[in-house]
């Protein structure tokens, strides 16, 4: 039997767990398709309800808004990410070089993970570069926060933020660098493939050309 990775999330985010049922499951898989291919905006519970062949009171029952589905997708992906650093760096004793490690997850490109079949990563990480500030940037982001809505995004930053700090102690802004460098590989991305000439890559699809950007922007913030 395949072994099928589970990431605890916030009940804030939900009414009623969508892992814990088929049709709950059908509702994070199809809105990541949804909103990758026709954007955040264009998203409504009654175009899903349709996709999906279920009624638009079924997913109220799972979901309060759309920007509290958002917010779970975007979550989750944080979790995942985190949970992918920890299993790729878990054997790296050097400092320095599990930071060139992570830097490289963040900023490469993103592959489905069989071992959650109902969330595919590679769409889920291009609706993160495109639409994932739109999680927070928000006038009810304070009331969010209250909520803890925000934190595998929070506990990402600071592991990346202790792993600064082990590479130098006395570096003063360790979270102010980890979230620079999460948000630089999403922009710099981002650019790359639609606004080149706001990078220096030209409209590359190289994802070394990036890694090694954010490598020189790091080791040379903390040396």
């Amino acid at each position: 039997m395949e072994l099928q990775l589970q990431i605890k999330m916030n009940e804030a985010l939900y009414l009623r767990n969508p892992e814990q049922s088929e049709l709950g499951k059908k509702i994070i898989k199809h809105s990541i398709v949804m909103i990758h291919e026709n954007g955040f905006e264009a998203l409504t519970f009654k175009k899903l309800a349709e996709d999906i062949g279920t009624t638009e009171a079924g997913i109220y029952r799972y979901f309060e808004n759309k920007h509290l589905l958002l917010t779970y997708i975007i979550s989750w992906y944080w979790s995942w990410v985190e949970y992918q650093i920890l299993f790729q760096t878990n054997n790296v004793k050097n400092p320095t070089v599990k930071l060139k490690k992570v830097i490289k997850i963040l900023a490469s490109a993103v592959e489905d993970d069989d071992t959650t079949s109902y969330v595919n990563e590679s769409l889920l990480h291009q609706i993160v570069i495109a639409e994932g500030s739109k999680v927070y940037l928000t006038k009810q982001v304070g009331e969010d926060n209250k909520h803890h809505l925000f934190k595998p995004y929070k506990d990402l930053c600071a592991a990346i933020g202790d792993l600064i700090l082990e590479c130098n102690p006395k570096y003063k802004y360790p979270r102010s660098l980890a979230t620079t460098i999460i948000e630089m590989a999403h922009f710099q991305n981002f650019f790359m493939k639609n606004l080149p000439s706001l990078t220096d890559f030209g409209k590359s699809k190289e994802d070394s050309k990036i890694i090694a950007f954010l490598s020189d922007l790091v080791f040379s913030s903390i040396k």
